[in-house]
Formats: C-alpha cells, sequence, structure tokens
C-alpha cells in the first residue's frame, strides 16, 4: 500500500481523500479532481485491472509524469506505454502500469467524434 500510495501521490497528482488515512489501511480513496480511485489490498487475488482516465491533455500529461519519475522501461513491448498515440477507436492515450500492475489508461476523445 505504501508503494501505491506514493506512485499515485508523487507521479499521478492524486491526493488522499480523508486527511487520517495511512499507508497501513486496507483500504485508500484517492481523489484527482472529479476522478477517484480506491486502492485495497483486501482482495489480493484481482489483479491487473485496467481503468480509463479521461483528460483534456495527453501530452503535457505524459510528459510531466515522466518529469516525476515515470519509468516504463518494463513496458517497452507496448508503445502506448512509451507515448500517447491516435487510436482507430478515436482516442489518443498512454497507459501507465503501477508496481502492482494495475493499468490506467489515460484518454483524450478526438474532437471529431463529439
Amino acid at each position: 500500500m505504501k508503494e501505491a500510495i506514493a506512485f499515485y501521490t508523487n507521479i499521478l497528482d492524486f491526493k488522499l481523500k480523508y486527511t487520517d488515512a495511512s499507508d497501513e489501511d486496507w483500504v485508500v480513496d484517492l481523489i484527482n479532481g472529479d476522478a477517484e480511485l480506491q486502492l485495497t489490498s483486501i482482495e489480493k487475488n484481482l489483479h491487473g485491472f485496467a481503468v480509463n482516465v479521461w483528460v483534456d491533455e495527453v501530452d503535457s500529461l505524459f510528459e510531466k509524469y515522466i518529469s516525476r519519475g515515470l519509468d516504463a522501461s518494463s513496458k517497452k513491448e507496448s508503445p502506448v506505454h512509451q507515448g500517447p498515440l491516435k487510436q482507430t477507436w478515436g482516442t489518443r492515450e498512454f497507459y501507465v502500469t503501477d508496481a502492482s500492475g494495475n493499468t490506467l489508461r489515460f484518454c483524450k476523445a478526438d474532437a471529431k467524434r463529439h
């Protein structure tokens, strides 16, 4: 939990929702604007979920995360982990996989599709 909280708060701009939360809790809620994530160490058998995070801008956000220490070297086989890509389904995306194997898909909808 300590490693996950550090990753989400130091690199991805999330904050603890409750000021009394700690890395010794089994469940921790994180917020970033209107986005909210819940980390849990209770369901250890559930591993590797993917979550879409809809944002207004992916390119500058990716650069910001890289400057804070985001390391995608373990995902060299995945171009979308290396930087934002335009997808055929109408989004521009990059992926971030945390130390626990959970993947966040940072997505911006193509303006032409709206």
